[in-house]
């Protein structure tokens, strides 16, 4: 399909200047995002879930009974409730109930395992609140996206039940970039370099092993985490991280979609207030996110 802005957009994030300071780079992911606020029939309610800061947001016929538990992307060092506000409150829309949007603590002041602790604890505070496991979906684009397969590993390990599912978006689980579109898509990708990802990850690993399987998911051990909804853009350097994290999931035995889409860059759903394809990313996945919360598994799933 041709997305005529499409264009556009990726041009205006080329022209981006490259920040490398990390206070400019929280500052600035936030300020790019609030130019989108939440539509007019968004409530939200800040609160705290096992400690952790958190935001709940419904629109109008949520499914109070269900609840998508949502960590945002930005390299486990940026990226905040601000900056994804608007998209997260979108895909809570798409899939019909309220969405729990967590401020889990950053590198470099606060490395791995940090971000894994503190949504296992957001977590376990829903469980406790009287949801059902299958009821809940744990969602996270990029960093985040990684972080939602190492929460998963660590509630398996924790002894907890698994959630309806993982929805991850443009997902990162290699802190090493060993992906060979990682040099392949270079030229394609206007956001996601190579540079830019191992800065990252020695921000976040602190000296930690780059392959300890709770930072990085591919060398993880799948078996008996939750099926997995893996979105990712075509042109994305990242785009192997979720083709091997799709492969591990299956081989493992666990249920997984993978949908690339063609010609889009990294976490094209939080650009939807502009870019059609966001738009359309966010309610397929919201409406996956449905389907299997309220059908339950098995769902019909593919690579």
């Amino acid at each position: 399909m041709n997305y005529p802005e499409l264009q556009k957009l990726i041009e205006t994030l080329r022209a981006r200047p490259k920040v490398t300071d990390v206070g400019e780079r929280r500052n600035g992911i936030d300020a790019f995002a609030k130019a989108f606020p939440p539509a007019a029939d968004v409530t939200i309610e800040k609160l705290t879930l096992g400690g952790v800061k958190a935001e709940k947001s419904c629109t109008p016929g949520d499914d109070a009974a269900g609840a998508i538990l949502y960590v945002h992307g930005g390299g486990y060092v940026i990226g905040s409730l601000d900056s994804h506000r608007h998209m997260v409150t979108e895909a809570g829309r798409a899939a019909g109930v309220p969405t729990y949007a967590l401020d889990y603590r950053l590198a470099p002041e606060h490395p791995f395992p940090a971000p894994v602790d503190d949504t296992v604890a957001a977590y376990r505070a829903l469980l406790e609140q009287g949801l059902a496991p299958g009821k809940i979906t744990i969602a996270g684009d990029s960093a985040g996206g990684g972080l939602v397969v190492a929460a998963l590993v660590s509630i398996r390990e924790a002894g907890l039940a698994q959630p309806a599912l993982g929805w991850v978006i443009s997902p990162w689980i290699d802190m090493e970039a060993l992906g060979g579109t990682m040099a392949s898509n270079a030229a394609s990708d206007p956001t996601v370099q190579k540079d830019t990802i191992l800065e990252m990850a020695r921000l976040y690993l602190n000296g930690a092993n780059p392959r300890s399987p709770l930072a990085a998911p591919l060398y993880a051990d799948l078996n008996g985490i939750a099926p997995l909804l893996i979105q990712v853009g075509g042109i994305e350097t990242l785009l192997d991280d979720s083709i091997r994290l799709a492969g591990r999931a299956a081989a493992a035995g666990v249920p997984v979609r993978l949908d690339v889409w063609p010609g889009m860059p990294h976490i094209w759903h939080i650009f939807h207030p502009i870019l059609t394809a966001g738009r359309q990313a966010l309610v397929q996945g919201g409406g996956f996110v449905k389907s299997v919360m309220e059908n339950g598994a098995p769902f019909t799933f593919r690579v």
